[in-house]
C-alpha cells in the first residue's frame, strides 16, 4: 500500500496514532473521565502548528535559477560602462587642458556620492523581501490587525486561491515567483527577478531618481566638453572627443528612458496606485454591488465577463478618476518619501515604506452593505450606460460626498 501523502514513511502496527485507555477495574465509573484516558502518540517527526505565518509560495512556481541573475549582471555593468570614458574626460580636460583640479574633485564626488546611492538602494531591492505577509512581531500591527478582522467588507478575497496564504488588501500573487506580496507593484526581472513590494518601493524609487541624476549629471558636463573640444580642436587630443560624445549620448538615454519611468512612478505615488492598480481597471468591480438578474450572491461584485461592451468601457474610462487609496498628494509622498521627520527618506530607504494606505486605516472598514449603499448611483449610471467619464466620477463623487462622516472628506480620492 502507498503510504498517507502527509507523512514521510508508513508507521508500524505497533505505534497507533490515538490510544484509548480503560479503567481500572477497582476505579469508581463515577471518577473516571474519559478525556484523560485519550492520548495522542508523536510519531516519528514533528510539525510546527505555531501562529507565524511566513510567506507562502505555489509550489508550481519555477525555482530561480542562476540565470536569473544575468539581467541584474547586465544591469550593473550597462550603469558601470560609462565609467572608464567619465574618467578619461576628467583627467585629459579638466585636469590637463583647464588645469583645473578643483572641478575634477566636484565632479568625482558628485558621481561617486550618486553611484553610492544608486548601488545601495539596489542591494535593498536585491537583497531584501518586498512584502512578505507575516505574523511576526516587528511586522506592522495594522498588518496582523486587517488580517484577523472579521468585517464583512474584507472577507472576499483575504486568502489567496493559488498560494492559499493570508492575502490582505492590496496584496497580489506573483505567478513567477509564486507567492504573495504585500502592496506588489511589478515584477522587475531586471532586478535578479525580484518583486517590487511594500519593503522595496522607497528603495525601487531611490535607485530611479539617482540614475536619473547621475545621468543628467554627465550627459550636460560631457556635452560642454565635447563642444569645446570640437571648437579648439588643436587644444586636446584626436580621443578625447569621441569619450566625451560616448558619455553624453550614452547617459542622456539613460536618464530620458529610467527618467520616465520615475516620472511615471511619481505619477503613482502622488495618486496612491501602484502599477497593478493602475494597469488594471477592473480591480473597481470588487467595491460595486452585483449586478441585478445576474443570479449570484448578494455578496458577490460583478465579474469582467458579466459587463457588456459599453460597461466595459465605462468601466475602463472612469478608472482614471477613481483613486480608492488616496489621502492627498502631500501625505502620498510622506508615505513613501518620508518627507515629514528629519532623516525619514534614509529610514525610507533601509527600512521600507511605512504602514500602507488602505480603507481601514483613515476611516472604519466598511461593510458589504455600506458599499452596495454607496455604490448604488454607480452601478445606476453603468446599467444606464453613460459613456461620460466625467458623468460617472461625478456619480461617485456625490455617493461618497452625501456619507462623508464615515471617515476623512475625501478621502478617496473620487475626482
Amino acid at each position: 500500500t502507498q503510504p498517507h501523502p502527509l507523512y514521510p514513511r508508513a508507521l508500524p502496527r505497533s505505534c497507533p496514532l490515538i490510544k484509548f485507555g480503560l479503567p481500572h477495574p477497582m476505579t469508581s465509573r463515577s471518577s473516571f473521565n474519559p478525556t484523560e484516558t485519550i492520548a495522542l502518540q508523536s510519531p516519528t517527526y514533528s510539525v510546527d502548528y505555531s501562529p507565524k505565518l511566513g510567506p507562502s509560495r505555489d509550489p508550481e512556481a519555477p525555482t530561480k535559477r542562476w540565470y536569473h541573475y544575468v539581467p541584474l549582471c547586465c544591469a550593473i555593468l550597462l550603469i558601470t560602462a560609462p565609467l572608464p570614458s567619465w574618467l578619461y574626460v576628467l583627467v585629459n580636460y579638466h585636469l590637463q587642458t583647464l588645469h583645473r583640479p578643483d572641478l575634477v574633485v566636484i565632479h568625482v564626488l558628485a558621481t561617486s556620492t550618486l553611484l553610492f546611492m544608486i548601488f545601495s538602494a539596489l542591494i535593498v531591492c536585491v537583497a531584501r523581501d518586498p512584502g512578505p505577509v507575516t505574523f511576526e512581531l516587528q511586522e506592522d500591527e495594522s498588518m496582523e490587525s486587517l488580517i484577523n478582522s472579521r468585517d464583512e467588507f474584507s472577507g472576499p478575497g483575504k486568502w489567496c486561491r493559488k498560494c492559499w496564504g493570508p492575502k490582505p488588501e492590496r496584496t497580489h500573487h506573483c505567478s513567477i515567483c509564486g507567492r504573495c506580496v504585500l502592496k506588489m507593484d511589478h515584477h522587475c526581472p531586471w532586478l535578479g527577478g525580484k518583486c517590487i513590494g511594500h519593503r522595496t518601493y522607497p528603495a525601487f524609487l531611490h535607485f530611479l531618481l539617482c540614475i536619473t541624476l547621475i545621468g543628467s549629471y554627465m550627459s550636460v558636463v560631457c556635452a560642454f566638453t565635447a563642444w569645446h573640444s570640437i571648437s579648439n580642436p588643436y587644444a586636446v587630443d584626436d580621443v578625447m572627443p569621441l569619450h566625451a560624445l560616448f558619455v553624453a549620448l550614452y547617459a542622456l538615454v539613460f536618464a530620458l528612458v529610467i527618467g520616465s519611468f520615475y516620472f511615471y512612478h511619481l505619477y503613482l505615488i502622488i495618486i496612491n496606485q501602484t502599477t497593478i492598480e493602475n494597469l488594471s481597471p477592473f480591480l473597481i468591480l470588487r467595491d460595486l454591488p452585483p449586478l441585478p438578474g445576474t443570479g449570484h450572491d448578494l455578496s458577490d461584485p460583478p465579474l469582467e465577463p458579466e459587463l457588456s461592451r459599453a460597461q466595459r468601457f465605462i468601466v475602463r474610462n472612469a478608472h482614471g478618476y477613481i483613486h480608492l487609496y488616496d489621502i492627498g498628494w502631500r501625505n502620498n509622498l510622506w508615505q513613501v518619501f518620508g518627507w515629514n521627520r528629519p532623516y525619514g527618506w534614509v529610514i525610507r530607504l533601509w527600512c521600507g515604506g511605512s504602514a500602507y494606505v488602505t480603507r481601514a486605516t483613515y476611516c472604519r472598514p466598511l461593510l458589504a452593505s455600506d458599499t452596495r449603499m454607496h455604490a448604488a448611483p454607480a452601478t445606476e449610471g453603468v446599467s444606464r450606460g453613460i459613456r461620460n467619464r466625467k458623468s460617472f466620477s461625478d456619480v461617485w463623487q456625490r455617493s461618497w460626498s452625501r456619507r462623508a462622516t464615515i471617515g476623512e472628506p475625501g478621502i478617496y480620492g473620487l475626482i
